[in-house]
């Protein structure tokens, strides 16, 4: 029994031993992976179809994500409405996403109701059929919401700072405008349906309360589907020469959407990991120096953050805030200063724990349930990474001295290197 008179021992989460709990791998009769986690109360599970189907692999802008989207709008066998009452009947949540370089289809159900839910999911994947109907439907809402979104300061930096750093034509950069949904036709959403999920390469991730059959279950339903590895596509970064951009969006506007960026390498660079610490230091939580600076004493800003963009391939480094426009100028040379103090200054020890306890306490979060756990996984596996990336990142966080920190500083913080927006 628990001596309830003393309170629990307080323990600094960075002295806390973490440990990943292992995905079980299993693979289809197609050569399809499986990455599975078993864990949990609740008679729950996920389930995520990831295709390499992202506009990445597009040769018109908008057909990845249309494709994605039309995937759930339409069988031979079903509509859209048929589809929808079939997962809801079953208290299912059925939901598609495209990214970069992949798109996914995730089901969140009960554990007894997968069985059910299976069959109409590999409906999705080999027989949608992208009704002309629908497709112009999406249209329609689509450049509706791009007008409304185009008002909006902070939409159209985020925006033109991707096309600045990756170019236009880089599957980072670019961006949706009314006349590329003008130009989708069914045709060229089937080609792609057909190439990237009919017949594309697939990864399975499944996590929760799994049932004892999930591999047979899995083979029997996406056991028999090509799998066929696609052509990776070879693109080459073209970033802007000029690096100070400032743009009147709305001549009434009152704030300004400031992004200040760099290029950065990917997740194999030796460095990733120790800028992560720089980054959390820098403006990655809500202690952070840009934070403490630019938000509770200047009052410049109700938030400002630093980020890693989360690219497979090319990456960026990101500082993102809006402003009062009249403040803009000050808030952004205020960046500058912590650049600036980080690059001259030892961090103390009293801060670098601080950050440490953070950042272990963000890892522990992030192993809080199974499907945590698995999305933890498929960051690991879809950047071709192993298991060790996530303890090497730990031993980063608890090992990285303050001198390494200035040296980081010295060599990526430099202002010379950012392209800095302000759009108004």
């Amino acid at each position: 029994m628990p001596d309830r008179k003393q309170p629990p021992e307080i323990v600094d989460a960075v002295n806390i031993d973490l440990r990943l709990k292992p995905a079980d791998k299993f693979i289809l009769d197609n050569g399809v992976e499986v990455y599975a986690v078993n864990a949990g109360a609740e008679d729950v599970l996920s389930l995520e179809w990831i295709f390499f189907a992202g506009n990445w692999q597009e040769e018109q802008n908008l057909v990845a994500a249309t494709a994605n989207f039309l995937l759930r709008n339409g069988t031979s066998e079903k509509s859209a409405y048929q589809i929808n009452d079939h997962f809801e009947y079953y208290g299912a949540y059925l939901n598609r996403a495209c990214y970069n370089e992949t798109a996914s289809i995730t089901l969140h159900c009960l554990t007894k109701h997968v069985r059910e839910l299976l069959p109409v999911v590999k409906e999705l994947i080999t027989d949608s059929v992208m009704p002309q109907e629908e497709l112009d439907i999406y249209k329609q809402n689509m450049k509706q919401r791009l007008k409304v979104s185009l008002k909006k300061s902070d939409f159209v930096a985020s925006r033109l700072i991707d096309v600045y750093l990756y170019g236009a034509q880089h599957p980072y950069g670019k961006y949706s405008r009314a006349e590329d949904f003008d130009m989708l036709n069914r045709e060229q959403l089937v080609d792609f349906y057909k190439t990237y999920y009919q017949h594309g390469k697939l990864i399975l991730f499944v996590a929760g309360k799994l049932p004892p059959d999930l591999e047979a279950l899995l083979n029997q339903h996406f056991g028999d589907l090509p799998n066929t590895k696609n052509t990776e596509r070879s693109l080459i970064i073209s970033p802007a020469e000029d690096k100070k951009y400032r743009i009147e969006n709305d001549a009434k506007g009152v704030q300004g959407s400031i992004r200040i960026a760099r290029p950065f390498p990917n997740r194999h660079h030796p460095d990733f990991l120790k800028v992560q610490m720089l980054n959390a230091l820098f403006g990655g939580f809500f202690g952070s120096r840009l934070m403490s600076n630019i938000r509770e004493d200047k009052g410049y800003t109700y938030g400002i953050h630093s980020y890693i963009q989360n690219h497979v391939h090319e990456t960026a480094w990101m500082i993102s805030t809006e402003a009062g426009k009249d403040v803009c100028e000050a808030t952004i040379a205020e960046v500058y200063k912590e650049m600036k103090d980080l690059r001259e200054e030892l961090v103390d020890e009293e801060e670098m724990l601080l950050v440490r306890n953070y950042m272990m306490g963000g890892l522990l979060g992030d192993l809080d349930g199974p499907f945590q756990i698995i999305a933890r996984w498929k960051n690991i596996i879809l950047n071709n990474l192993t298991e060790q990336y996530f303890y090497d990142s730990i031993h980063t966080i608890k090992t990285i001295s303050a001198e390494e920190l200035q040296d980081l500083a010295q060599k990526y913080l430099q202002p010379e290197d950012f392209y800095e927006l302000v759009v108004v």
